[in-house]
């Protein structure tokens, strides 16, 4: 643990991002990317792909739209961040592709990526940078509470997973798939017709934003 001083513009910020960069790769991300928050894509277009065509996330928990943080809020935060950890993870096409035989391999891959993320969190904040925060990928509702009733946060509860549930990179506006392709890395629409055989491979992002 680092004392708090000038931790986020001093000496060694670029020696914690590289080992923040590998701890994403060394808990399960397929590769990981140190970058500029100021490269970071937020689009409101983004948010409007979850209310048409409707997401079925939509509305459903506090950290989908229109709950949690906006684009343009977002837009603002950044302008006080330097640095970010940016990561992807391959998963099977048939993954992705919502099929009922398939429910207990997607949670699994999206609990992943919130696990990863919300250690290099962790690793950050003790680090010294306790304004670090992160974004994971899909609806926290549908991966951490599918079989429970409702959002505890949304009726003034505690979140029965606050340390693990995130917004997602597309409920704040980030394009996702822009900022892949900006890092060179190969990524595919899965959509709700999409057959698993048509497309290479799935991929699910996350970023820690320090």
């Amino acid at each position: 643990m680092k004392g708090i001083g000038t931790v986020y513009y001093g000496e060694g910020i670029q020696e914690d991002l590289e080992k923040y960069r590998e701890s994403a790769l060394e808990l399960g991300a397929s590769r990981a990317a140190v970058i500029e928050a100021s490269g970071i894509e937020v689009d409101e277009l983004v948010t409007l792909k979850c209310r048409v065509p409707r997401c079925f996330g939509y509305g459903v928990c506090a950290h989908c739209p229109p709950h949690t943080v906006k684009p343009g809020e977002l837009k603002e935060y950044l302008k006080r961040y330097r640095w970010a950890v940016f990561f992807t993870m391959d998963v099977p096409a048939g993954v992705i592709v919502r099929e009922k035989t398939t429910i207990k391999e997607r949670v699994e891959a999206y609990r992943k990526i919130f696990h990863i993320v919300s250690e290099v969190e962790s690793r950050a904040f003790y680090d010294g940078y306790y304004l670090a925060v992160g974004f994971g990928a899909g609806s926290c509702r549908h991966t951490f509470c599918g079989q429970l009733e409702g959002c505890a946060a949304l009726e003034g509860k505690k979140c029965r997973f606050s340390l693990r549930a995130r917004p997602s990179m597309e409920a704040v506006g980030i394009d996702v798939y822009k900022m892949a392709a900006a890092a060179g890395w190969d990524i595919y629409p899965i959509g709700s017709s999409a057959k698993a055989s048509d497309v290479p491979t799935g991929t699910l992002a996350g970023i820690v934003i320090i």
